[in-house]
């Protein structure tokens, strides 16, 4: 049988910047497959969007290397890479209609007008905005400002498609439908996308890739689903979910328990040389956490408010030690502020941290 061969689009090695003495990005190694979809994710001050204009080549690489599809672009202009990039303002001409808007990049760079019309005329087809060829940008949506700025990149037909934060600017239901938008247009183009966010819904909805970035450095890659079930460390699986990961301090007993205040919980871990008495983090998403009748829970705590979504509740609570947790309820049965109640979990859905931080694996598992 003939091995497939799985081509590299992005590859970053050891690449590190600087301003001045301060080092913000600290030696990234990457690689990203050509023709899937990467969302760069992380708090505010991460380095996600330095680590982007470096690889378009707005930002100078104090050290490593950048390769596009085999191809060492660290020291090219941006406009020899190979890539086009969508901004958060949507960066358009004011006085120029779309389709100048469109063909503008094209022309600079002294593409056949037959050529340029083709381009313009194909893009406008794939993000539906025939309609809007005419019209200056201060006549759009936000909506459609984005699809011609999108469209402005799939013009010059790029090898890699970067995205630093494109949907921020919309309100919350056009940045679904333009989501869903985004995700057509990779199906139907299949290039290399690069996408740039802070809003976890986006980042899990889209990717191929999930890289969380934090302080300048990569904490874990991996698909959304691997990211989310799995998170590497603490800082992970409190920042990916909304809500986010319940982190319960408890103290290991070496005998296949922890102690949570005065109770002790029977879980399946087996840690091989953690010592007995060592002070570990419990792990568990709300959506695992189910309200139980008293004598079947596992922890019991106290609802400080009740959030009612339709579909779903979720409850905000203090247990018995006074460690916030949230659980989602999806009972018919309603639970109001001030009701106590009690959880239980499948044990399988528990997640363990050392106290370092980093993830606790079940070597008992791992064995078999």
């Amino acid at each position: 049988m003939r091995e497939e061969v799985t081509r590299t689009g992005v590859v970053l090695t050891d690449i590190r910047k600087s301003f001045g003495n301060l080092e913000v990005i600290h030696g990234i190694d990457l690689q990203i497959v050509e023709g899937s979809f990467v969302v760069f994710v992380g708090p505010s001050g991460c380095g996600k969007s330095t680590l982007l204009r470096m690889i378009a080549g707005l930002e100078e690489v104090t050290d490593g290397e950048i390769e596009i599809k085999g191809r060492d672009v660290t020291d090219l202009d941006p406009s020899d890479r190979g890539i086009a990039m969508v901004f958060q303002s949507y960066a358009l001409y004011p006085h120029m209609s779309v389709r100048d808007n469109l063909a503008f990049g094209l022309k600079m760079a002294r593409t056949p007008e037959a050529e340029i019309e083709a381009r313009v005329k194909a893009a406008s087809a794939i993000l539906k905005i025939d309609p809007l060829l005419d019209r200056r940008p201060g006549q759009l949506s936000g909506g459609q400002r984005q699809r011609v700025a999108i469209g402005r990149a799939i013009v010059r037909k790029p090898d890699v498609f970067l995205f630093d934060e494109p949907l921020s600017n919309l309100d919350a239901e056009l940045r679904v439908s333009m989501r869903i938008e985004i995700a057509r247009l990779h199906r139907e183009l299949r290039n290399t996308m690069i996408y740039v966010t802070h809003d976890q819904t986006e980042a899990m909805t889209l990717a191929d890739m999930i890289v969380v970035l934090r302080d300048g450095r990569i904490e874990q890659t991996g698909s959304p689903r691997e990211v989310y079930e799995n998170p590497a460390n603490i800082f992970v699986a409190g920042f990916i979910g909304s809500p986010r990961m319940n982190l319960l301090n408890v103290q290991w007993t070496g005998d296949g328990s922890v102690r949570l205040g005065a109770r002790q919980i029977p879980v399946s871990l087996e840690t091989g040389p953690l010592p007995p008495g060592e002070k570990i983090t419990l792990g568990i998403r709300p959506e695992h956490l189910m309200v139980s009748t008293a004598g079947e829970g596992m922890l019991q705590a106290r609802v400080d408010f009740s959030e009612y979504l339709g579909g779903t509740q979720f409850l905000y609570c203090q247990t018995e030690e006074g460690q916030a947790i949230v659980a989602e309820h999806r009972s018919p049965v309603p639970v109001d502020a001030g009701d106590t109640v009690h959880f239980s979990w499948d044990g399988a859905q528990l997640r363990f941290f050392d106290s370092a931080g980093l993830r606790i694996y079940d070597v008992g598992r791992l064995r078999g």
